[in-house]
């Protein structure tokens, strides 16, 4: 079930000549989501320099529910959301090496809104600069998947045990 907050957001519009996502048989990319709301970043700056690691965590949680609202818009009927993998860009300084605090805030949105078996792997990357000038950006790999969670006949069939082992060993 979707969160009050999610449903409530706008498929975000394109800042340039691209589309929010893409979608390939049941596999969902999103292009990198900002934290805009309505089209206005809420915040700009360069983490470690201009914005803090609390500021920077809300910027991503911004920014992931801008990428989930652009992944189900690709959904259809009786589909729902599987997230796989999300990447969270952090632009910021040299020194600056939080950047897993700063993905956090993504990582806690969707927990929320997919619970904890639902988190997709994760990479958080520092780079100097993002478009507009914003702290974060974040995309999303996801795969649409039926509603009831059971695999059509015509899929390749999930193996929970040996993703289970390999969550546990990936687990420090």
């Amino acid at each position: 079930m979707a969160s009050n907050e999610i449903a409530t957001v706008n498929v975000p519009k394109p800042q340039g000549r691209y589309v929010p996502a893409t979608r390939s048989v049941s596999t969902i990319r999103t292009a990198g989501m900002t934290p805009r709301r309505d089209g206005q970043l809420q915040i700009v700056g360069r983490v470690g320099v201009e914005v803090d690691v609390a500021a920077a965590r809300d910027a991503a949680s911004v920014a992931v529910r801008n990428a989930v609202v652009a992944a189900r818009s690709l959904l259809e009927g009786g589909e729902r959301l599987r997230c796989v993998e999300m990447t969270v860009y952090v632009a910021c300084s040299s020194e600056f090496t939080a950047l897993s605090a700063v993905a956090d805030g993504a990582s806690d949105v969707l927990a929320v809104e997919f619970g904890s078996e639902g988190l997709p792997a994760r990479s958080a990357v520092g780079v100097y600069a993002l478009p507009g000038g914003a702290p974060v950006e974040v995309a999303l790999i996801a795969e649409a998947v039926p509603a009831s969670g059971l695999r059509s006949q015509t899929s390749v069939p999930e193996e929970p045990a040996r993703n289970e082992r390999a969550s546990r060993r990936a687990t420090p």
